[in-house]
């Protein structure tokens, strides 16, 4: 999960809880650190303890690197190509919803103002993205550079 209210990610790990999704939630405050993530650099290069996602939550109004700037730098990324990006966001502008398609966002969600609705959603999304689609694997990129010892 990628966005910079703490609200809402509290919202989130309480949503999963409640509806028994089991699987990890790792968040991220801004665009810039989940590149990071994404890459395995800096603090987040153990993949054993910062995995590549089944699949990313992500807000469009942040810090640093926007949702949006995110998702174009993703989609510019042969090796995340396949990786779901679902926009999860405040907004209902129809011109957000467009950029967000246009940009290669896998699904653009509202976040709803009531938690039995969030749960309902939650429970949803990950039914049918991590349980029910298949899709290709995800690789780290290689590090170019490093020989082998």
């Amino acid at each position: 999960m990628v966005d910079d209210c703490e609200d809402d990610i509290l919202l989130s790990r309480q949503a999963f809880e409640t509806s028994g999704i089991l699987n990890p939630l790792y968040t991220l405050s801004d665009g810039e650190e989940a590149v990071l993530y994404l890459e395995g650099f800096g603090p987040f290069a153990n993949r054993a303890e910062f995995p590549l996602p089944d699949l990313v939550l992500l807000d469009i109004k942040m810090p640093k690197i926007d949702g949006f700037k995110f998702l174009k730098w993703v989609r510019a990324h042969a090796h995340f190509k396949s990786l779901p990006i679902m926009v999860l966001t405040a907004s209902d502008d129809p011109e957000d919803v467009a950029t967000a398609y246009r940009l290669g966002a896998n699904a653009f969600l509202v976040k709803p103002l009531d938690f039995t609705n969030f749960c309902h959603m939650m429970r949803s999304l990950v039914s049918f993205w991590l349980h029910h689609s298949l899709r290709p694997e995800l690789k780290r990129r290689p590090r170019w550079g490093r020989r082998k010892e």
